[in-house]
């Protein structure tokens, strides 16, 4: 994809990866639109980045997608680029999920990495389609393709989502949309919580190669071991799995 002169809205562009990704395509010369459901983060987002449009919104929730859909279309016609970037990862021993009285809990991990994301690509495309270039850069993870069993259904959402990823991209490959996938290992952001990924790759130098990917015109980016994990045999990955939930399932227990 071309790296400049660009509309782009990212999704949790606000902080992590999203507003790392909003800071190299400010410096490239796109107009960013970052959109969230935390007011605050926005606002201190921003701050660092004058030129960022911001808008609250939470793609958790259908009529909250539908609106924002409207309001960039309406308001920035020129919008050529999607990036699918928000999501929530919650680790859990399902022997001790209260599933019964708690659901709303899990069921919004599921709304926010998979259904939102969904929705969005399909509401964009058919608006994408008629430009003379554009995007839709999904990004999904390397647990996608390595589930970590400690947090099963992150795992299953992503993988959910990089099978439509790879399905949108072959339904538009007639079309001036490129389907773009950034599978990342563990960054050093606070998805999932504060210190929880404090050990993953430093995010500048993420994404810095991300955008050495998007340059290179690669349709799937991955990093450090998600590299690898794009193209394991299924031996390979069920030996993976099993030794990273040997290493970390005290963390649930």
């Amino acid at each position: 994809m071309k790296l400049t002169g660009n509309t782009i809205l990212i999704t949790g562009g606000g902080s992590g990866i999203g507003l790392a990704f909003a800071e190299r395509f400010i410096k490239a010369g796109n107009k960013v639109i970052a959109t969230g459901r935390r007011e605050h983060v926005l606002e201190n987002a921003k701050e660092k980045f004058p030129s960022l449009i911001t808008r609250v919104s939470d793609v958790a929730i259908e009529s909250d997608r539908t609106a924002l859909y409207e309001w960039v279309t309406a308001n920035y016609p020129d919008v050529n680029v999607l990036v699918n970037n928000a999501g929530i990862q919650q680790r859990f021993n399902v022997l001790k999920a209260d599933a019964r009285n708690n659901w709303s809990y899990f069921q919004n991990e599921i709304t926010t990495n998979t259904e939102a994301p969904i929705h969005l690509s399909m509401l964009f495309a058919p608006f994408f389609a008629t430009k003379k270039e554009a995007a839709i850069i999904n990004v999904t993870s390397g647990l996608a393709f390595t589930p970590m069993a400690i947090a099963p259904i992150y795992s299953a959402t992503k993988a959910a989502f990089h099978s439509f990823t790879v399905c949108l991209r072959h339904q538009l490959s007639d079309t001036s949309v490129e389907v773009i996938e950034v599978a990342p290992p563990a960054v050093n952001t606070d998805l999932g919580g504060v210190g929880l990924h404090t050990f993953g790759e430093p995010l500048d130098a993420f994404a810095d190669e991300i955008f050495k990917g998007l340059e290179e015109g690669k349709k799937e980016i991955g990093y450090g071991s998600s590299l690898n994990r794009l193209r394991m045999s299924r031996d390979e990955i069920d030996e993976h799995v099993e030794n990273m939930y040997k290493a970390m399932k005290n963390t649930i227990e």
